[in-house]
């Protein structure tokens, strides 16, 4: 009996015990971290989902579209999902790969982060943002997907907006292309309190990457209610996404179209390997087509590129086509340069209306510098020496005030007209366009010069002692040997042959299609040198303009304008009497009247740099048309034909003019309510 009561009592304490620790685990729960549990089940039962605005199209100066976008089902992967999961979520893959029917590894690695050690294709954004893996995926396989979630854990099947490019390859490195957000700059964003969510994709080059800001948009967010399984039950909250901007661009698409086609033929001369076509709105310096070659399909961007591709992209083999050789491309300029080096003799004192001989060499040093082939053309003024291209005119020019500067021994006050008027015509920095990554080409002065040496000297020295033995031929081999000699002991020193090659845009001068079109352009219209703009205006989905982009003054001129209509005037004769009399030959001039100038540059171990820097029509000019051929041969053989190919689409020489009337708008299209063009001017 004792023994009973002894166990009935314990029971009871053991029964009070296990109450008293209920009662103060309930308490914890419903009232010391109550808070806790409540927000926490809250967060289980709802799902953010990052809604994408609609990117903004980009238009051409009538409106048509360069860059618009389509709708497409596109499968994507919530990688940190997976990764919870016991197996890292390879049965997912492996059942996403009979879907899409894209091998496993290829899935994995297209969902692994990118880093030093990891290969293309491979994710370049946030680690915390669904990966798109398919952007052409069709109704059946995004079915399959949707009707057995519970078997796809991390993965959707939505319909997103995508960039497609309706005149494929063309002007491919200007518009530019996409790519995801970065953690990095996620963080940055945030720092700056920007409107950027995971999402999103951003513009990696070309105007994509300028007007960024303008065409994203602003992301919608919407917060679902979900099951244990990851079933939307509903949807608790809603912000619609804003929709980014439009932006016409002061593009031609038929223009660009032509410019595309003829350098498309000029790059079928032997040996081309890159080219470029710049034209220009002549009144205002708006880019109206920029063509490069080679190029590429920006559609490959979308849903990833592959390794192959991407390595194809960078390669030598294929030319390097990410590349604009219009903005990005540095070459000698040859005989197109001489309206700067007419300019210097003017500013040097040499008279307008003088008469200068144009021998078949002169000696510049101890060294002959020879005219083209050598022929003699007598007696010339500067007009005539612009329009037959003398060079020896200008390399005694040069010579003489290459002596006067005090020659090898500079003085302190040595002038340098030269390197300081072609400073004036905008070469040598970048012109400012509304593009990244722009080349400033080079002025090779002495300060130039000098520090070319202390950076190289070293490697020149020895070079200068070890010699060339990789080279096959011995020739060359102690060519090379012999300049790196010079170059070792004395290459801080501006030679005398140094000025006669600047004088005729040879040795060391580099410039851009598009400097040189800017330099042209300013010559043909009021004498200022003006920043190129492809954007034009920034229009809302409803057709309202947001603001509107204006070529700026950036400087003028270093001439008078009686000098500069002066050379003007000079090479409105080249396409008819001059060097470029051949390529026009049989061309309406007296409907459409051609001017411009012819380059010719010599590229060591390679063939001659191909020019044409035109302006049309001479009279009142309205367009600048550079085009440039590297390893195309002469500028009349290569350049010019493809200069008179784009003129002739034009203005409607063989077929509908691209441009009616050969005038260039003013205004860009206005626009109705719903978006749609009402024209322009």
């Amino acid at each position: 009996m004792i023994r009973m009561r002894a166990r009935l009592l314990v029971l009871h304490v053991l029964v009070l015990t296990l109450l008293v620790v209920l009662g103060v685990r309930l308490y914890q729960v419903q009232v010391v971290r109550g808070h806790e549990f409540v927000t926490r089940a809250t967060e289980t039962r709802t799902r953010a989902v990052i809604v994408p605005a609609v990117r903004g199209q980009i238009l051409d100066r009538h409106g048509r579209p360069l860059v618009r976008n389509k709708a497409a089902l596109v499968v994507s992967v919530d990688r940190g999902e997976l990764l919870r999961m016991r197996d890292g979520g390879a049965k997912v893959l492996r059942k996403l790969s009979d879907v899409l029917g894209k091998p496993v590894k290829q899935l994995e690695q297209r969902i692994t982060p990118c880093g030093p050690k990891v290969g293309k294709p491979c994710w370049t954004g946030s680690p915390y943002q669904p990966v798109p893996l398919d952007e052409k995926v069709d109704t059946r396989q995004a079915l399959q997907i949707l009707e057995r979630q519970e078997e796809f854990p991390g993965v959707t099947a939505e319909i997103h907006s995508v960039r497609h490019y309706p005149g494929g390859r063309a002007a491919a490195q200007m518009l530019g292309y996409l790519q995801p957000v970065t953690e990095a700059e996620l963080e940055k964003r945030e720092g700056l309190k920007a409107s950027f969510s995971g999402v999103d994709l951003a513009g990696r080059d070309g105007i994509e990457y300028v007007y960024d800001d303008a065409l994203r948009g602003k992301s919608g967010l919407r917060r679902v209610q979900v099951d244990r399984m990851g079933k939307a039950l509903g949807v608790e909250q809603q912000v619609r996404p804003v929709a980014g901007d439009h932006l016409v661009t002061s593009i031609d698409a038929r223009v660009q179209a032509i410019a595309e086609r003829a350098l498309g033929k000029a790059m079928k001369a032997p040996g081309a390997d890159g080219g470029a076509a710049v034209v220009l709105d002549a009144r205002t310096a708006r880019v109206v087509a920029l063509a490069s070659q080679p190029g590429y399909d920006p559609a490959v961007w979308g849903g990833g590129i592959s390794a192959r591709g991407y390595q194809w992209l960078l390669s030598e083999k294929s030319g390097k086509p990410l590349v604009s050789r219009a903005i990005n491309g540095q070459f000698a300029p040859g005989s197109t340069f001489k309206v700067s080096s007419v300019a210097s003799m003017l500013r040097a004192g040499y008279p307008l209306n003088g008469k200068y001989a144009c021998p078949g060499s002169v000696m510049v040093g101890d060294r002959a510098f020879n005219n083209f082939r050598g022929i003699p053309l007598g007696t010339l003024d500067l007009h005539t020496a612009l329009v037959k291209s003398c060079d020896t005119i200008f390399y005694r020019a040069a010579y003489e005030q290459y002596l006067k500067d005090g020659g090898r021994s500079p003085k302190k006050t040595a002038r340098e007209v030269f390197a300081n008027t072609a400073r004036g015509f905008g070469f040598g920095d970048q012109t400012g366009i509304d593009l990244p990554g722009e080349s400033a080409g080079r002025i090779p002065d002495r300060m130039w010069k000098k520090t070319l040496w202390e950076q190289t000297s070293h490697t020149s020295c020895e070079r200068s002692r070890k010699g060339y033995p990789e080279e096959k031929d011995r020739a060359r081999a102690e060519f090379l040997k012999r300049l790196a000699l010079e170059n070792c002991t004395e290459g801080f020193i501006l030679r005398p042959g140094d000025s006669a090659n600047f004088s005729i845009g040879q040795g060391d001068v580099l410039v851009t299609p598009m400097q040189l079109a800017r330099a042209y352009m300013a010559l043909v219209s009021d004498g200022k040198l003006r920043s190129p703009r492809i954007g034009w205006a920034q229009v809302r989905p409803d057709g309202k303009v947001v603001r509107t982009f204006e070529p700026p003054v950036v400087g003028k001129l270093p001439i008078s304008e009686k000098e500069r209509l002066y050379i003007k005037n000079a090479l409105s004769q080249v396409a008819s009497d001059g060097t470029a009399a051949g390529a026009f030959s049989g061309f309406p001039m007296d409907r459409v009247r051609i001017g411009g100038k012819t380059g010719t540059a010599e590229v060591w171990g390679k063939k001659d740099t191909s020019w044409f820097a035109s302006f049309a029509p001479t009279n009142n000019p309205q367009f600048v048309v550079v085009v440039m051929v590297s390893q195309g041969g002469m500028g009349a053989q290569t350049a010019a034909p493809a200069v008179r190919e784009i003129y002739e689409g034009i203005y409607g020489i063989k077929g509908p003019a691209a441009v009616p009337g050969g005038q260039l708008g003013t205004k860009p299209p206005t626009f109705k309510p719903d978006g749609t063009v009402v024209g322009g001017d």
